[in-house]
């Protein structure tokens, strides 16, 4: 599916370069807004929509009526508890200091998380494999200045616009301590509403054989698998699962080396 940029209904200077700008780093067509409705402009241009507004960048798929768009969502509320007790980081033994690979990066919830954990001295790195998904997510992560407390975490992330197992055949083995994957439940969560408009072009790639093998070979420390309760493939590619009580999903972990 092609995608066009285009401004706000009512397009400023501002808003005009910004629109230039993203079209030039995405090698996008830029269309006019002509106060056309989001409707109306996918009627006319059969694309999906990334649209420049002053203080975001909102991705509408074809068809979809609610944007994408960056923010922190849970990282907001997990990053004012303590660290060490969050879930993510308690399976995965994650330390200050430590390298963190998000393989299905989303809106960066996790990886912001573990970039507040492993602080100037770590490195957190997330695959987006979908073009403007990532790019969205990037511009996010270093323009977002509503949470004084997440502005560092946040500028430290490193986004990669690649599928996990591609990135991963690039790096060399033992290269990073955890390794984390949570890819697009198949059985949806009627609550995770922020994730509505990624159901199109997100990528829906299950876990593979080849991908357990490639974080295997790259872990340092430990590969971590969030996933809906009902999914088998904790068992079916040797995770051990963490049980959490009254939640529709579960964590799993492989210990790479002790």
């Amino acid at each position: 599916m092609k995608t066009v940029v285009t401004t706000a209904y009512r397009p400023t200077s501002s808003t005009l370069e910004r629109a230039a700008r993203v079209s030039e780093d995405l090698s996008l067509l830029q269309v006019p807004r002509n106060k056309r409705s989001i409707d109306k402009m996918h009627a006319d241009e059969g694309a999906d929509l990334l649209v420049c507004l002053k203080e975001r960048l909102e991705f509408y798929p074809l068809g979809k009526k609610e944007p994408f768009f960056f923010h922190p969502n849970s990282a907001a509320f997990r990053t004012k508890r303590p660290l060490e007790q969050d879930p993510v980081i308690e399976v995965s033994r994650l330390a200050p200091g430590d390298s963190f690979l998000d393989c299905t990066l989303g809106l960066a919830s996790d990886a912001i998380v573990a970039s507040q954990r492993v602080g100037d001295r770590g490195c957190v790195i997330g695959c987006e494999s979908h073009p403007v998904l990532a790019y969205v997510v990037g511009q996010g992560l270093q323009a977002y200045n509503e949470m004084l407390h997440l502005e560092e975490a946040m500028r430290r992330i490193q986004v990669v616009t690649s599928d996990a197992v591609s990135f991963l055949k690039t790096l060399e083995s033992g290269s990073i301590d955890v390794i984390y994957m949570d890819p697009m439940f198949t059985e949806e969560i009627s609550e995770a509403s922020n994730f509505t408009p990624l159901r199109g072009p997100a990528d829906h790639g299950q876990l593979t054989e080849q991908w357990v093998a490639e974080a295997k070979r790259v872990a340092r420390k430990s590969i971590v698998l969030k996933a809906h309760f009902r999914s088998g493939d904790f068992e079916r590619f040797g995770f051990v699962r963490r049980v959490r009580p009254n939640t529709k999903f579960h964590y799993g972990v492989i210990s790479v080396r002790p």
